[in-house]
C-alpha cells in the first residue's frame, strides 16, 4: 500500500468508530454507559440523575445512587422502604408535572473535605425551577455531597439550600462546602 492509502484506510477506520460510538472519550459505567473520565463532569452527571430519580418517586433508580453509608441497608431495603410496591407516585405526588417545570441542573462540582461520617468527595449544588401559570417561579436547590464507590459516583449527603442561605453565601463553591460541612454529623 502507499502512504496516502494508508492514510486514507486510517481515516475511514476512525471515522466508522466514531460513527459507532466509539470513543476514547469515556470508558464503560454502569449499564454500558459511557461515563466521563473527568470526576467533577461524573459527579455533576450522577447528582442531575438522582435529583430527577428522587423528585419523580423513582427509587428504583435514586436508591442505587446513594453511598453505602447514606443507605442504611441494600439499595433492596431503600427501595421497599420508600414504595409500598405500587406504580410509582407523580413527581408532584398529585397530578402531572407542571408544565414549566424543568430539568435539574448541576453547579460546577467542588472538592469537599471529610467531615463526621462523611469522607472527602465533591460538592454539586442542584437546581430546578418550576414556573405555573397563575403561580409565582419556585427554584428548589439541594447540595449533595457525592463519593466514589465502587467505580461510580454516589450521593453521601443531601442539604436542602434555603433563600437565605443563599442570601448569605452567595458565592456557589463557598455555599455547597459550607452547607456539607455543616451536615457532617
Amino acid at each position: 500500500m502507499t502512504r496516502r492509502t494508508t492514510h486514507v484506510a486510517a481515516l475511514a477506520l476512525a471515522a466508522s468508530l466514531l460513527a459507532a460510538g466509539c470513543s476514547s472519550s469515556g470508558e464503560d459505567g454502569e449499564g454500558g454507559v459511557l461515563a466521563p473520565k473527568d470526576p467533577k463532569a461524573a459527579a455533576m452527571a450522577a447528582a442531575q440523575t438522582y435529583m430527577q430519580a428522587v423528585k419523580r418517586q423513582d427509587w428504583k433508580t435514586a436508591c442505587p445512587l446513594e453511598s453505602q453509608g447514606y443507605l442504611r441497608g441494600s439499595v433492596e431495603q431503600c427501595i421497599a422502604s420508600r414504595t409500598d410496591g405500587g406504580p410509582s407516585p407523580s413527581p408532584s405526588g398529585s397530578g402531572p408535572e407542571p408544565a414549566g417545570a424543568g430539568q435539574f441542573k448541576a453547579s460546577d462540582a467542588v472538592e469537599v473535605a471529610a467531615v463526621g461520617k462523611h469522607p472527602a468527595g465533591l460538592g454539586v449544588l442542584v437546581a430546578q425551577t418550576e414556573t405555573e401559570p397563575g403561580k409565582p417561579t419556585e427554584t428548589e436547590r439541594v447540595a449533595l455531597r457525592l463519593v466514589e464507590e465502587g467505580g461510580s459516583w454516589k450521593v453521601d449527603q443531601r442539604e436542602r439550600v434555603r433563600a437565605k442561605d443563599m442570601a448569605r453565601e452567595p458565592d456557589m463553591p463557598s455555599l455547597v462546602r459550607a452547607l456539607i460541612t455543616a451536615g457532617g454529623e
